[in-house]
């Protein structure tokens, strides 16, 4: 009874180990998948997709061993299963090496050729490996499990795997005191903690060939299966940590992401997983070796995971990661969910539009939005060839002050669209024209009072979708201006994060009028002259790596930036002389070609002053288009 009993616990301390096993594999798979999106240009990031695909290796090739594979499968998957051991220490010790670097503490070379020296040493275990010398033959009887034979040569890479062990613990704790501020050192021990995942993962299988590990089966599979789940909560702290070198985006952004992550990836698999193999072990049990419940539990657990995390992201997000800031945050996802973009007003004005023709039986209306003292018409709908026929511009002229009423067109009715009346306006000041809504009317048709008040309402519909538009306008516009200081600001503060001598103490970017201020005297002296010598664009980082790869010439470097930001400013397409490449035109034909303001404005069809206003707003698209190529350098 007491043996029934015992062989009961063994194999079900072993089944749970297996799903352990298969669990860690996912995780470890899932956030290595994490790290090649995200951060990989980190040195910290890369030195810890290294150990986990060592974790991968390892655990992967121990989830697919079961009694159903061969002898030769069995051996190859064992002898797999060290490859990931042999090149964990390396990788330890190239992670200690990119937190030192991070810390503020960066390698002389010393560092550096010792890393790539333990990978060579690895390298050479590795051809031992192949070669059956590091490992000798395979005991597939061997208790506590299979095993291949230990030889000198295990022994002896055990020594270097605890000596390397010792060497990346001495950083990490250096690299901890370099800490300077609580979050830094906070962090670090997560990622001190997270370190000893992957070593005390490879452990159990360095004991395998050892008399203690044979006569104490129970106490082996017990500790393992301990292990095991320290190893998948720990390799979770780790990536938890490593998750913020990097990256600039703010601190509740990484926590919420990397949540996400791990709930849809390795969570979800996991759970589905463990589910199937208890449904097919209690199948087998039962005498039923295939069971029909297996598939139906993977599906239903995968369906029901992914809609509990749909749903509770909101919950966790708002509790645990929103933190003080909670109000701006949920009105700034709000106006995201919320937000009316151009395609959605027009669909909203669309609408209206056709509930004024089914009303009126008109064969044609339209919206026409007034931006900067231009009238241009937004939606049309019906006859298009009857609005083609008149000018928008004659309409704009019948607009008499604030007066609310219709006025006749040609043969539209025309309704003046006014922003609705603020608290803050006074009783005597109009209200400014949004716009027109035209109306197309056949036959000297006329309107009942019930049909004009009808009209009146859909046309305040209209007015209201036409406030928004010019609003979000504005707030898209302060977006795009705000964007490059809110990199900066977040790019300096993700390096701070472990060493603030490194992030603030870099000159910061120009403001952007400054910028454009450089970038007009630039392109003024495009060919040559003082102002493009001696101009402080030359001080960018995307200057002096243009530079670089012109043999440190300075003024080719600064001419090729202006050439790219130019052609950024340029549409798609062959050059024409039309409204949309006008801002092109000037660049290219006053600054690049060096040609007369008269003669550009001549061929431009315009006035010269209104040259000088277009110049303006085209050397400002240049200036912006060298900021976003300044910050993309610096992030990189």
């Amino acid at each position: 009874m007491i043996n029934g009993w015992s062989e009961t616990f063994l194999a079900g301390t072993q089944t749970l180990n297996q799903i352990l096993t298969a669990g860690i594999a996912i995780t470890a798979f899932s956030l290595f998948l994490y790290a090649l999106s995200f951060n990989l240009r980190d040195r910290v990031a890369r030195s810890f997709a290294i150990i986990l695909l060592c974790v991968v290796i390892v655990f992967t090739a121990e989830a697919l061993q079961d009694k159903t594979v061969t002898i030769q499968t069995l051996d190859l998957l064992l002898r797999l299963q060290w490859l990931g051991i042999v090149f964990l220490p390396p990788a330890y010790l190239h992670l200690s090496d990119a937190l030192l670097v991070t810390a503020g503490r960066p390698s002389r070379g010393r560092r550096r050729f010792a890393v790539r020296a333990m990978y060579a040493v690895s390298a050479v275990f590795l051809a031992l490996l192949i070669n059956g010398v590091l490992l000798g033959d395979l005991i597939p009887d061997g208790k506590p499990a299979p095993y291949l034979l230990r030889t000198v040569w295990t022994e002896l890479f055990t020594f270097y795997y605890i000596a390397l062990m010792i060497w990346a613990g001495i950083n990490f704790t250096r690299a901890y005191s370099l800490m300077l501020t609580r979050s830094g050192r906070r962090r670090m021990l997560y990622l001190m903690a997270g370190a000893t995942a992957p070593a005390l993962g490879s452990y159990p299988y360095l004991l395998f060939g050892y008399n203690l590990a044979a006569q104490h089966q129970y106490l082996f599979w017990s500790a393992a299966t301990i292990i095991n789940v320290l190893v998948g909560v720990l390799v979770i702290l780790m990536a938890y940590a490593v998750a913020f070198f990097g990256v600039s985006w703010p601190d509740r952004v990484i926590k919420s992401r990397l949540v996400k992550w791990i709930m849809r990836g390795p969570v979800t698999a996991s759970a589905a997983l463990a589910l199937m193999t208890i449904v097919r072990r209690g199948g087998e049990l039962l005498g039923t070796p295939y069971n029909a419940f297996v598939p139906f539990t993977m599906v239903a657990t995968v369906l029901l995971m992914e809609h509990a995390i749909t749903f509770a992201a909101p919950l966790w997000e708002r509790v645990f990661f929103f933190g003080r800031d909670r109000k701006e945050l949920e009105l700034l996802q709000n106006i995201e969910e919320r937000l009316l973009t151009q395609s959605d007003l027009q669909q909203f004005l669309e609408a209206v539009l056709a509930a004024v023709r089914d009303h009126l039986q008109s064969p044609a209306a339209f919206v026409a939005a007034l931006d900067d003292e231009t009238l241009s018409p937004i939606v049309v709908a019906g006859n298009r060839a009857m609005l083609d026929q008149e000018s928008l511009t004659e309409a704009l002229g019948q607009v008499n002050g604030g007066e609310r009423r219709e006025f006749l067109w040609g043969d539209f009715w025309v309704l003046p669209l006014y922003r609705r009346r603020r608290a803050d306006m006074d009783r005597d000041e109009l209200p400014p024209l949004m716009g027109l809504l035209g109306v197309a009317r056949l036959n000297q048709q006329t309107m009942e009072r019930e049909q004009r008040d009808s009209l009146w309402l859909l046309a305040d519909r209209a007015a209201i979708a036409l406030e928004d538009r010019q609003l979000q306008l504005n707030v898209f516009q302060s977006l795009a201006d705000l964007q490059p200081q809110v990199e900066l600001i977040q790019r300096m503060r993700a390096a701070g994060r472990y060493d603030s001598r490194a992030s603030l103490l870099n000159e910061p970017l120009p403001e952007e009028a400054d910028l454009a201020n450089w970038v007009k005297d630039a392109l003024t002296h495009y060919w040559g002259g003082p102002k493009f010598l001696n101009n402080p664009l030359t001080k960018l980082q995307v200057v002096r790596e243009l530079a670089e790869q012109d043999d440190g010439n300075v003024s080719n470097a600064l001419r090729a930036l202006l050439r790219r930001a130019v052609d950024q400013v340029k549409p798609k397409g062959e050059r024409k002389f039309t409204t949309e490449w006008i801002l092109y035109n000037i660049l290219e034909m006053k600054f690049i070609e060096g040609r007369k303001v008269r003669d550009v404005a001549a061929r431009l069809a315009m006035s010269e002053a209104d040259l000088y206003r277009k110049q303006r707003v085209a050397v400002e698209a240049v200036a912006k288009a060298i900021l976003e190529m300044e910050v993309n350098q610096l992030d990189q």
